[in-house]
């Protein structure tokens, strides 16, 4: 079956960085719509970032635009985000998401997810 396997996260200062990384497998991954969601403690699950499989368009939350940034290597089946910037308002548990078609990352109901790697943000 396909996996998602995270890995990248941590504790950091504000205005600090981290680059998450997604390795995926089981699946052909240049058809995967991909995405990165987080959530913290008593909210909703927030989709952050996302890139389309067919155009590669990427999507960012308002709350990170500028600091976040998708990116895939097919080389490797890997899916990164990079996070600068950091505030304490990001913390939160980040998952990578996969799908065959953009609706499921768009409407946070994805086939396919991680199992999450916390990230921690410290003022």
């Amino acid at each position: 079956q396909v996996q998602l396997v995270e890995s990248g996260g941590g504790l950091v200062q504000a205005g600090g960085s981290l680059r998450l990384s997604c390795a995926t497998s089981g699946g052909t991954f240049n058809r995967f719509s991909m995405g990165w969601f987080r959530q913290a403690p008593g909210k909703e699950r927030e989709r952050v970032a996302s890139i389309r499989w067919n155009n590669g368009d990427m999507e960012y939350a308002d709350s990170v635009k500028g600091r976040f940034t998708i990116s895939t290597n097919n080389a490797n089946d890997t899916v990164y985000l990079q996070m600068n910037s950091l505030k304490p308002e990001d913390s939160a548990v980040y998952y990578c998401a996969a799908d065959y078609s953009y609706g499921g990352i768009w409407f946070g109901t994805p086939r396919y997810w991680g199992q999450g790697t916390q990230v921690t943000v410290s003022s």
